[in-house]
């Protein structure tokens, strides 16, 4: 049964201005180490330039037989932006002043994301790629393969460089291997991209 992995990953920790730190530079390369011995087939990156560089830095491991390319559906966007009733209090201000075509228009990436990534190999031949994109994006392709609500994208957060990964099979629901896993990463590169807290 052909399976299609995806390796999933939030790109490397971004500075201000969208451009990838030193941090996020080892970050992505030790994401690479971690996947130097798969059979990747193809590495998918958002256009914007803190995942192309993120998808450029872990390539350095890889095997350099899988082309590196972009795909727009991986872009960051709002995947779905809730009604009011079942938007949880403390998102609604983040909310406020979206439009209706701004709204339709993240959704039909977000459908479109879906369309690209989310099914079975058409072939009899296993497919392993990597994506380098961000974390709204990662939160749909899990809430997707959860078959949740689709308001549930909500509260799916990744790490910067966290590996999730999916497998698609045909005629079976996907299955989540992993969801934002950092153990590649060394306790100082974990947790990036996310609120300062208390972390375990």
């Amino acid at each position: 049964m052909a399976t299609r992995y995806l390796y999933i990953a939030r790109h490397g920790d971004a500075d201000a201005f969208g451009n990838l730190t030193d941090t996020g530079r080892e970050q992505t390369r030790l994401l690479g180490q971690r996947l130097a011995h798969l059979p990747i087939d193809a590495v998918l990156h958002s256009p914007l330039p803190r995942a192309v560089d993120s998808a450029q830095q872990l390539n350095i491991f890889l095997s350099g037989g899988a082309p590196v390319s972009e795909a727009p559906e991986l872009i960051d966007h709002v995947p779905y932006v809730p009604k009011l009733e079942e938007t949880p209090p403390s998102w609604v201000p983040f909310f406020d002043g979206y439009d209706t075509d701004e709204a339709e228009a993240g959704h039909n990436i977000a459908e479109s994301l879906i369309a690209r990534f989310a099914g079975a190999p058409d072939g009899a031949d296993d497919i392993h790629e990597v994506l380098i994109t961000h974390a709204y994006p990662i939160a749909w392709l899990i809430r997707h393969a959860l078959d949740a609500p689709e308001v549930r994208w909500l509260g799916l957060s990744s790490a910067n460089a966290a590996l999730t990964v999916i497998e698609n099979r045909p005629q079976l629901p996907p299955s989540i291997v992993m969801f934002n896993d950092m153990s590649h990463l060394r306790p100082d590169l974990q947790w990036t991209g996310f609120p300062k807290t208390l972390r375990p």
